[in-house]
């Protein structure tokens, strides 16, 4: 079959491997690979002209060499390759591939907000604070944080941490959206993404060995970063499974049955919590938090919260919570005590400024000695990305009512998350029209996670040629219609199921097409496997 042959290149090139291993137990849910149930793949011609290569696939660091990441594997790769093979006259059933696999909004079409843009040309090129078309909203932003540059340059490094007054900046941004509740510049640590404050945070809480090793609870289905992440660090990975038949709620029971199962083998002593969710779009109501919180505080948890997306809640009768401003309202005892890390970021919300990197985290409890060790850390990569901290800037400190530039920003942010409630409706109502398959309401982020109900006939299929049933589905998804997603277990997803992870970040007219095209494909999958 042409697909195998594909992915076995991929695998081939690549090095990516297809175990997931905790010690020596296996995880369920990430037991088989998001790709292939096949054999690792053969090694490679070790000799260059009769000298022994010094780096192979065999003797490169391990922990590397099992890192996954689903959003960028060889489906995704075998997208790239069709696209090339478009451009060269190669006659497909389709003019295009739609890369719905991954929540990158400009790439999708989405304009960015102008003032955003209007700051970081300020501060990219300062010689426009003297052209008169730029708001003084904007050029009073940019010179601020020029004055806190080095060299009045966003060319210099800034401090490890940050520029200071963007920090400010964001320590403002917490108190006003947690209704008071302080906030401390020198808790705020500006990031490259969200992504690098979680690796950093995780490689100062990953030690021990065997039975004491650190053990990280990560939900199930899972943003892949995580299980990549724990991989790279040699940490225990423990899951803890959300409740699909229940719009992928959390329940604290599972928390639990989680935890003391996995103290049998390593010190689980993590929480990793995405909300609103990723992949699953559910969003956490205050009492699931506070359980959260008190599970934490009762078990000795160190709690980590991913929350880039917290503007993007689209359901009438869900709100964002932060686990900082829930954490406070729980008392001395639980704010005083609980440690905890917040993170945000660029490349989500309304922004979609993803090439920028931008993010921050907030660290609430933090040992004074393990600041310092968190500051050594970071020192080590100088500084974040300069243009990603004035984009930052943006973000916690927009322009306010009486300032020239508000209605414009109002009217575009509005605009721009009120065609993501439309389409995330639209697409969990098509979703549902469709014979096998299943959506659950997407409350907030920017996917669909539906779950696609496979005949036995395909499932045998796809184990005929060694890969997972979900990813047969979606390589023939991709090469029938040129609609790229990510299959579901490269997430995560409870034994017997399978999914699908899609953004809906596409213009509404195409993803009208993409559903559409979904929907055609399916009910053809179904009849010629039934």
């Amino acid at each position: 079959m042409a697909t195998m042959c594909v992915i076995q290149k991929i695998v081939r090139r690549t090095g990516w491997q297809f175990k997931h291993q905790i010690g020596h137990h296996r995880i369920s849910g990430l037991g088989q690979s998001p790709y292939c149930i096949a054999a690792e793949a053969p090694a490679l011609e070790n000799k260059v002209n009769g000298r022994h290569r010094i780096l192979t696939l065999q003797s490169m660091n391990p922990q590397v060499r099992a890192v996954e990441y689903a959003i960028r594997g060889p489906i995704v790769q075998k997208a790239g390759e069709i696209e090339k093979e478009l451009l060269n006259g190669v006659k497909k059933p389709f003019d295009e591939v739609i890369k719905a696999n991954i929540g990158d909004a400009h790439a999708m079409g989405q304009q960015p907000i102008t003032f955003l843009r209007q700051v970081v040309a300020l501060c990219t090129y300062p010689d426009l604070l003297d052209n008169p078309s730029f708001p003084q909203d904007a050029k009073r932003r940019a010179k601020r944080i020029l004055e806190s540059c080095g060299g009045q340059s966003l060319g210099s490094y800034s401090i490890s941490q940050g520029v200071h007054c963007i920090r400010e900046d964001v320590a403002r941004y917490i108190e006003k959206r947690d209704g008071g509740v302080p906030a401390d510049p020198n808790n705020i640590y500006l990031t490259c993404g969200a992504s690098d404050g979680i690796s950093s945070i995780l490689k100062i809480l990953v030690s021990g060995e065997d039975k004491s090793r650190t053990g990280v609870m990560i939900p199930i289905p899972q943003y892949p970063l995580y299980s990549a992440a724990i991989s790279e660090l040699n940490a225990i990975q423990v899951n803890y499974y959300l409740d699909e038949d229940n719009c992928w709620a959390l329940n604290v029971n599972e928390l639990r049955r989680a935890f003391l199962h996995a103290k049998q083998y390593c010190n689980p002593k993590v929480l990793c919590i995405i909300n609103p969710g990723n992949p699953t779009g559910q969003v956490q109501n205050k009492r699931c938090i506070e359980d959260v919180i008190h599970f934490a505080w009762e078990e000795g948890l160190f709690l980590l919260a991913d929350e880039v997306y917290q503007d993007n809640v689209y359901s009438e009768s869900c709100q964002f919570h932060s686990f900082k401003k829930v954490l406070h309202d729980m008392g001395q005892e639980y704010f005083n005590n609980v440690e905890l890390v917040s993170f945000h970021s660029t490349s989500k919300g309304y922004m979609g400024e993803c090439g920028y990197r931008g993010g921050y985290m907030e660290v609430v409890n933090l040992h004074p000695d393990v600041t310092a060790q968190l500051v050594k850390l970071i020192s080590v990569r100088l500084c974040s990305p300069v243009p990603g901290q004035a984009a930052m800037d943006v973000v916690v400190n927009p322009p306010q009512p009486g300032e020239e530039s508000f209605e414009q920003f109002i009217r575009e942010k509005e605009a721009i998350l009120g065609n993501l409630a439309q389409k995330a409706k639209l697409t969990e109502e098509l979703f549902n029209k469709v014979p096998g398959i299943k959506c659950n309401p997407l409350q907030g982020a920017m996917y669909a996670f539906p779950r696609i109900f496979l005949p036995e006939k395909a499932i045998e299929k796809a184990k005929e040629h060694q890969m997972a049933p979900d990813l047969f589905y979606c390589m023939k998804l991709l090469e029938e219609t040129g609609i790229c997603v990510v299959p579901g277990s490269g997430f995560g997803q409870n034994d017997g199921t399978y999914h699908f992870r899609m953004t809906i970040l596409p213009p509404a007219e195409k993803l009208k097409i993409l559903l559409q095209k979904v929907k055609d494909f399916h009910v053809q999958f179904l009849e010629e496997y039934a």
